[in-house]
């Protein structure tokens, strides 16, 4: 038994999004074994894991939080609770790839706003820095730049479900490995 504490219903509907382009199955947990914290609660989660392994001994968990800030750590892993903090900001910066958000809106190619918005928003590929400072909750937000530069509100999940397995971050993919052991062991 595998159970997923994400902050909120839209880091599910994004995990969810992600699983199901690599294994369908981890999809359904992502679904269906997911606990949404509220915002990031790590001791929530630990006390409802806990509780929770009282109950079933084989259960494992993988909580899942943003960074929010540079100095935050990942909290002290439980017996069969696992923690994963991204290295970027927000869940949701993994999200900022122009061609699935192009998939998720059904944009025709001659449509250049995206590709504009996105050069003047995002930071190079390679500067980590900026990846792991920018807010891209606020950017992908329905009300948010990126929304109002294609005139239309982006949905997160949908973005997800767009992505391309090859575009999938790898730090994404090692988390989805992580989770997919845990539910096999389990």
């Amino acid at each position: 038994m595998l159970v997923v504490y994400v902050e909120g219903p839209r880091d599910r509907d994004v995990l969810r999004g992600w699983a199901q382009r690599v294994d369908p199955g981890l999809g359904r947990i992502m679904g269906t074994g997911t606990v949404i914290l509220g915002g990031r609660q790590p001791n929530r989660a630990t006390a409802h894991f806990e509780e929770l392994r009282g109950a079933s001994s084989g259960a494992r968990g993988l909580c899942v939080l943003d960074r929010d800030d540079d100095r935050e750590r990942a909290p002290e892993p439980a017996p069969g609770l696992e923690f994963h903090v991204w290295s970027r900001r927000h869940i949701e910066s993994y999200l900022l790839v122009p061609e699935a958000i192009r998939r998720s809106l059904r944009l025709p190619r001659a449509d250049r706003r995206l590709e504009r918005a996105c050069r003047q928003l995002l930071p190079d590929p390679e500067d980590l820095g900026g990846w792991r400072a920018l807010d891209a909750k606020r950017l992908l937000d329905p009300a948010g730049a990126l929304s109002r530069a294609v005139g239309r509100p982006l949905r997160a999940g949908r973005i997800a479900r767009a992505m391309h397995e090859d575009e999938i971050h790898q730090e994404v993919r090692g988390l989805l490995a992580r989770a997919r052991a845990a539910f096999h062991a389990g």
